[in-house]
């Protein structure tokens, strides 16, 4: 019976339907129902007549606006189905009653020729990255063909390959709308929301395993890399940002894991907190993950439209199911759209990206999309498997049972990772906050780098009323009536006059100084202050994204993470500018961190889970800016 509705619902043209594969599952789900395309993730109808529905969403990467970050719209809908029917195959019926034959490809190739896109990867690395604008981003290119033959035909025919031989994916997934037809293999959730508990899964670091598999010896080298494991620190940086707009208690980091694979090995964190949000506000506050887009996430979003040839599509979206709960709300189950090709009219699209980073070799990140998109086509059947093997680097079909993670010599190197991280993250945080600064206020401006969330966080805890506010949107009364005012990080060069966005914090800081009005300024707010005391601003040769340093912070040391690429710097030995005391590096001269009266600043982010001694050493600049 439920084969047979699979067969009526494909061979009506106008049907929607969804097929999933959820990992470890033995049976694939089908939803069907009637479409509705809606603007705002608001609008998902998650009721409807008064009852609560079923909802499957595809979320394009433009709905990113909804955020006031920048987009180019290719108007992608964000498009609903309906659930009315929700049935489960078993997968061994379904394989068998699905299409096989090969789907040919031809007048096949990338939409940016390889020499075009190392010179996109040239310049964002020397205009965007070497100027302070990120840590890293995402650079997409397509590879596009076509195919003889009817869409839905192939749809199903891959679907069918990817159950097969993809196996380890987190959905498994086929979407047939009128127009939009999708089907891929998404390794890995991005945010899940259930009974009140959010969790997101930032995954980065891969082995790729050596000829006759992974070894004990292998993998110890793989995971004493201190570039591996910083990656993945930034990772979980970025997404703890989010967590921290939506979860009251600001989100608890659980792990690292190993994720293993037949031919990759996976780092991977948990993240979760507790909310009581409504799923599509989560939603909206976690687009998207900064694995396929950068950080941080709005100047990301800039570089991708000032430097990607075309609008993305649903590349890097989500895919979104919303169930209905006993508690009367819904759950959301939403991967990451990536590995997954698209089909229209009989031509396919397989959009991927490479992560960009300051010592990113052109030629490497060339080779990179190569394997990503030959992960994909193999991973379908529409190229040989065997021989792209070895190129792909996304995700791949799960080993035999593994006992590495296992092995105690391996644990502990893993778990040592965390003797790097402060504990605060590490450790239950609660939503009773009771710090020294109860009854006060403080006012947190936002200079376009979401770190403000997790600032926010800490300043509750130590018992601080905290709001947050953009740059462009803060008023003069309001940082006037704030008993505390934090001027935020950001990206950008804080020498450039004519940007507006440091203009305005040059104003914040300027306006409270000159009030003798409490002020913390953190990292290009940092810079900013010490620009005004009369302190050079400088490149550094090398940025610090992601880099821990235990620095002086007046009378004591601190273990605290940096993500600059501007340094303030004064003469070596150096201790004091105008009105403020100085502690700086003893030989370059760079400041790490300034304090006069009523005031105080720190270069480095310490509400990073770098800053081992983050939450110490905001109580001691935050009571100084009070005394």
């Amino acid at each position: 019976m439920t084969l047979s509705r699979l067969a009526e619902l494909n061979a009506d043209p106008a049907a929607s339907f969804v097929l999933i594969a959820r990992d470890g599952a033995d049976t694939v789900e089908l939803l069907s129902g009637d479409v509705v395309d809606v603007e705002l993730l608001a609008d998902i109808p998650l009721t409807i007549d008064g009852g609560p529905r079923e909802i499957f969403a595809m979320v394009p990467y433009r709905q990113v606006r909804e955020r006031g970050f920048v987009a180019q719209d290719d108007g992608a809908p964000l498009r609903c189905v309906i659930v009315d029917e929700h049935l489960h195959l078993p997968t061994s019926e379904l394989l068998a009653a699905l299409p096989s034959d090969p789907v040919p490809l031809h007048d096949d190739g990338f939409d940016i020729a390889d020499a075009e896109y190392a010179a996109i990867v040239e310049k964002v690395i020397a205009e965007e990255i070497g100027r302070g604008e990120g840590a890293n981003f995402v650079i997409r290119r397509d590879f596009t063909a076509d195919i003889d033959m009817d869409d839905r035909t192939a749809a199903l025919t891959w679907f069918r390959a990817l159950l097969t031989h993809e196996r380890g994916a987190y959905w498994t997934f086929a979407v047939f709308t009128p127009g939009h037809i999708a089907v891929g293999a998404s390794p890995e959730a991005h945010v899940v929301a259930r009974e009140g508990v959010v969790t997101m899964n930032p995954i980065s670091g891969t082995f790729r395993h050596p000829a006759g598999g992974a070894t004990k010896e292998t993998l110890i080298d793989f995971l004493a890399s201190t570039k591996e494991t910083e990656e993945l620190f930034m990772v979980v940086d970025e997404e703890l940002k989010m967590m921290s707009a939506v979860c009251s208690d600001g989100g608890r980091i659980t792990g690292p894991h190993l994720k293993e694979m037949s031919r990759l090995t996976h780092t991977e964190y948990m993240l979760r907190g507790r909310s009581t949000l409504d799923p599509r506000d989560i939603l909206r506050e976690t687009m998207f993950a900064p694995t396929v887009t950068g950080s941080p996430m709005q100047n990301a979003c800039a570089v991708i439209r000032r430097h990607e040839r075309k609008p993305r599509g649903y590349y890097s979206g989500v895919a979104a199911l919303f169930t209905p709960n006993a508690d009367g709300g819904h759950d959301l189950d939403a991967p990451i759209l990536i590995r997954t090709v698209y089909l229209q009219d009989g031509a396919l699209s397989v959009p991927v990206g490479a992560t960009l980073v300051r010592h990113s070799d052109p030629q490497g990140e060339v080779s990179e999309t190569h394997g990503k998109a030959a992960g994909v086509l193999g991973a379908i059947g529409a190229i040989d498997r065997d021989r792209v093997a070895e190129a792909r680097s996304d995700a791949d079909a799960p080993a035999e049972e593994r006992a590495l993670a296992d092995d105690p010599q391996v644990a502990a190197l893993l778990s040592s990772r965390n003797a790097r991280l402060a504990e605060f993250w590490l450790n239950p945080q609660g939503e009773e906050f009771t710090g020294p600064f109860v009854g006060r206020t403080a006012l947190v401006v936002d200079a376009e780098d979401r770190f403000t969330t997790m600032l926010a966080h800490q300043l509750r805890h130590l018992g601080l009323t905290v709001t947050i506010a953009g740059w462009s949107e803060v008023q003069d009364a309001d940082l006037d009536a704030a008993d505390l005012v934090v001027a935020g990080p950001g990206p950008g060069d804080p020498r450039d006059l004519q940007n507006r966005r440091i203009a305005r914090m040059r104003d914040v800081v300027a306006r409270r100084l000159d009030a003798g009005a409490p002020l913390l300024a953190v990292c290009l707010s940092h810079q900013i202050l010490a620009h005004r005391l009369g302190v050079a601003l400088t490149p550094l040769d090398a940025p610090h994204q992601g880099l821990q340093k235990s620095v002086p912070v007046f009378e004591e040391n601190a273990s605290i993470g940096f993500y600059n690429t501007f340094t303030a710097r004064v003469l070596p030995e150096t201790t004091t500018v105008g009105p403020a005391e100085v502690s700086a590096d003893a030989a370059s001269g760079d400041v790490f961190a300034l304090r006069g009266a009523h005031f105080a600043s720190v270069q480095g982010h310490l509400e990073s889970i770098l800053s081992r001694d983050g939450i110490r050493t905001l109580e001691r600049l935050v009571s100084h800016a009070f005394a």
